[in-house]
């Protein structure tokens, strides 16, 4: 059993940060899937589109959804599905923090959630106070 990954954001940024997360890696190791929530959607249409798709992804293990912008409607939607209790939910969706999500297959729901977090958080860099720049 391994958890699964629900992403849901604006527009095409999920299918685009989990087809770069793929080619990065060259495989999924974890079972995953994206939905967009664009700015004319209808939340509740797509929030049944995501109950759904988070049971389809829960093989027991539970789900981490993955959200671009904390307020808006995507994370909205993805609070709406805390409704499971083996749901976690992360705002903030960026490459880094996907990628490092996607390195740790083995690793349970909630330290799941913490990688995403510090992958998130830690993959933002100022490059000219690094010394890289």
């Amino acid at each position: 059993m391994s958890v699964g990954i629900l992403i849901i954001t604006h527009g095409a940024i999920g299918a685009t940060l989990l087809q770069s997360a793929k080619d990065i890696l060259g495989i999924c190791p974890l079972p995953a899937t994206n939905l967009s929530a664009p700015q004319n959607c209808n939340p509740d249409q797509v929030l049944a589109d995501a109950r759904r798709a988070a049971e389809q992804l829960d093989s027991g293990a539970g789900v981490l959804i993955l959200t671009d912008m904390y307020g808006a409607t995507p994370s909205n939607i993805a609070c709406r599905l805390r409704e499971f209790s083996n749901v976690r939910v992360v705002a903030g969706l960026n490459l880094p923090m996907l990628v490092r999500v996607l390195n740790y297959p083995d690793l349970g729901l909630n330290e799941l959630a913490y990688k995403a977090v510090t992958g998130g958080r830690d993959g933002i860099l100022s490059l000219e106070e690094t010394g890289h720049a």
